[in-house]
């Protein structure tokens, strides 16, 4: 079997890192884990990656989402920690958006559904990044398409998974904000159908409760889970983790 991924999230807002809930920013507060009594991205990126050997990381730049305004000085420092794995969703919304990041070092680029300004953006992703550097995240909201295009917003998810299938995407993210920073347990039966039709590797992001999660993710053929509030508050350990992987 193949490796079974398990990487923690960072929401960077106003340069900090946050508690992200439903989907809701405008509430979102900083981040106060157990982990680590911090709420700055390096610091945390550093701890997660040097005390608790997680090299892959996903961070998520509101502030580039949000008030188009990349976190660029954060990103920089945090690109300097050697062998780190970073996949990043700052807010692609044009072509213009994809030559800015095509300079930076990240592992992974993020096309998320909620921004891009239409289909030809991720055409034109897959010109000038490798198929290996790009992922699109489905965003969605209780099921439903979550964006800012009118009419992928109208889409079936489902269709639009097919649709990235047939593109070339070979990466997705199935990622539901309203299940967000709620540890709501189990698996919707939307991603069943979506993991059925889409030939590449799926993670799920958003609403995994505990290590059962973990372990049903990988038994249903998901490539791997976002993981942030059941991490952060102590639900889940890192000994479980650990342990899972060995499995697999």
């Amino acid at each position: 079997m193949c490796f079974f991924r398990i990487i923690p999230v960072i929401d960077i807002l106003n340069a900090q890192a946050v508690h992200a809930i439903k989907g809701e920013r405008a509430k979102y507060e900083l981040l106060k884990s157990k982990l680590l009594p911090s709420s700055n991205p390096l610091k945390i990126i550093t701890f997660l990656k040097n005390n608790l050997q997680f090299n892959e990381i996903y961070i998520a730049d509101l502030d580039a989402i949000i008030k188009r305004k990349p976190n660029y000085e954060v990103l920089l420092k945090i690109l300097q920690i050697s062998d780190l794995k970073l996949m990043l969703d700052p807010g692609i919304i044009d072509n213009n958006d994809l030559y800015n990041f095509s300079n930076l070092k990240l592992n992974k680029l993020i096309l998320g559904i909620e921004t891009i300004k239409n289909f030809s953006v991720i055409e034109k992703a897959l010109e000038i990044f490798s198929q290996e550097k790009l992922i699109v995240s489905l965003d969605m909201y209780q099921g439903k398409i979550f964006s800012n295009n009118k009419e992928l917003k109208n889409e079936n998810p489902l269709n639009i998974a097919k649709k990235l299938d047939e593109l070339g995407i070979n990466e997705l993210i199935l990622l539901d904000l309203f299940r967000v920073g709620q540890k709501m347990g189990g698996v919707p039966s939307l991603f069943h159908k979506i993991r059925q039709n889409f030939k590449g590797d799926i993670l799920i992001g958003g609403g995994t409760k505990d290590i059962t999660d973990l372990k049903r993710f990988k038994s249903e053929n998901f490539s791997g889970v976002l993981i942030a509030t059941a991490l952060y508050d102590g639900t889940i350990n890192i000994e479980e983790i650990k342990n899972l992987q060995k499995k697999y």
